[in-house]
């Protein structure tokens, strides 16, 4: 009985936010496989991972926060930050669809313990759970070059580097095709104020328009960085 209590204790606890169903099925299914490893909720909203993650006590009853970046109703770097306020403690780990260089740096910076893409071995995707829940930070292959190229590029301010958080919010949405009011609904901000925000993104960026934004987007993620 005291073995059983052991690994119970031992088991990581993980919270999955994923507004796909298939994607937290998917990895409901890789985490199964690992014996210390226990996905005790799961949501599909930003406020629903905070909710849970207040819910559970924050790492009192979690170990473990898988987050996707890209979160209905709060945006999941701005759910990263609202954790890290009131948890400090409890390990978040973002996931994306979208290359290292485009968004792991700055959730690092935000208080992340590492960048998991989805696309990413179900082994390593392990691997990233034990030793984001452990307290370290995971940090990939394609990440680490994504740190060496802020870290080389920092002198020199420029382009997507240079936005605050909520500019590099809209601009996100912005090259993903969402409208004006699309993004102030997916941010909770009024119109008027992404209009604001587009148009420092439009002039830190260089570029005239929409369209034109994501053409410097696709540029910008398939070209190597400068020293």
């Amino acid at each position: 009985m005291n073995t059983s209590f052991d690994l119970l204790a031992e088991t990581i606890r993980v919270l999955i936010g994923d507004d796909h169903r298939i994607v937290r099925e998917g990895l409901k299914q890789i985490l199964a496989d690992a014996p210390d490893v226990q996905v005790v909720a799961e949501a599909q909203t930003g406020p629903d991972v905070l909710a849970q993650v207040r819910e559970l006590g924050g790492s009192l009853g979690l170990d473990l926060v898988l987050l996707d970046i890209a979160m209905p109703g709060l945006d999941g770097l701005d759910v990263l930050q609202a954790i890290k306020r009131e948890h400090p403690r409890l390990p978040v780990l973002m996931l994306s669809t979208y290359p290292e260089k485009q968004y792991a740096v700055r959730c690092i910076r935000l208080g992340a313990c590492g960048y998991l893409n989805k696309s990413a071995d179900p082994d390593d995707m392990l691997a990233a759970v034990r030793k984001a829940a452990g307290g370290a930070v995971f940090v990939s292959q394609a990440t680490a070059e994504a740190l060496a190229a802020a870290v080389g590029s920092a002198g020199a301010q420029g382009g997507p580097e240079a936005l605050s958080h909520r500019e590099y919010q809209v601009y996100r949405l912005l090259t993903q095709g969402r409208t004006v009011s699309e993004i102030g609904a997916q941010l909770g901000l009024a119109p008027n104020t992404v209009s604001t925000y587009r148009a420092r993104v439009l002039e830190k960026t260089g570029t005239k328009n929409d369209v034109e934004l994501a053409l410097y987007a696709e540029r910008h993620a398939r070209a190597p960085k400068s020293a």
